[in-house]
């Protein structure tokens, strides 16, 4: 995960890479829900805030609008993504179908090092947990699932796959969040880790059976 941006003491963006510092600042604050989904974004009081001009703004906009994270409204300016909630559980759906997708093509995996990459996102978890650090959950969350489906070595299904959990990571850092109030960080990392546990053997069956277990969407609502 992109290291959070350095300010200044009276809370103004260093100036280093200002498009790069105004995004990460910008995908902090709607990720941990300090911007919430359908609030505009007022160019004049984000440029004061962060102490940057609204050429960097407007470019590090266009970036986080790429991702998912806000959208451009015609003659309406810009604010955060808001998607309803049929919006939500059809890309929830839509994920889900994609990962069974994946998972029947991948396993069972032929060679036990295309794991690899798989375990250390699970690991990236487990740090994340350790750390208590909610941004750096949601990504590492987000990381696991991209290579689970990475797995199944199919190019065009990652080009479908990834633009749904961008769509969708608004979303995931906000049951992240809700999850957290009622259970721990590492009870996510022991579901994943029965998730992967259950690649490792080659049953697709019990893999699916671990997918549909894991909660994906708990706390949404």
């Amino acid at each position: 995960m992109p290291a959070q941006p350095e300010l200044a003491a009276n809370g103004i963006l260093a100036a280093a890479s200002l498009v790069e510092l105004a995004v990460q600042r910008l995908r902090s604050e709607i990720l941990s829900g300090v911007l919430v989904p359908g609030e505009r974004l007022i160019e004049e009081q984000l440029t004061r805030r962060f102490g940057t001009s609204r050429a960097p703004l407007r470019e590090a906009l266009q970036v986080l609008g790429q991702q998912g994270l806000v959208e451009h409204l015609p003659r309406r300016g810009v604010r955060v993504t808001e998607l309803s909630g049929q919006d939500v559980d059809e890309l929830f759906s839509l994920r889900e179908v994609l990962e069974r997708f994946a998972v029947h093509t991948a396993l069972p995996v032929p060679d036990p090092l295309a794991l690899s990459e798989l375990a250390i996102r699970l690991d990236s978890m487990r740090h994340a947990a350790d750390s208590g650090a909610p941004l750096e959950q949601a990504e590492a969350h987000r990381q696991f699932h991209i290579a689970l489906v990475a797995l199944a070595g199919h190019r065009h299904l990652l080009l479908v796959y990834e633009p749904v959990l961008l769509k969708l990571q608004l979303y995931m850092a906000a049951n992240l969040r809700r999850e957290a109030q009622v259970r721990t960080p590492h009870e996510g990392v022991h579901r994943h880790q029965r998730l992967f546990d259950a690649v490792a053997t080659g049953d697709v069956d019990e893999v699916l059976v671990a997918l549909s277990d894991h909660g994906a969407r708990s706390y949404f609502g």
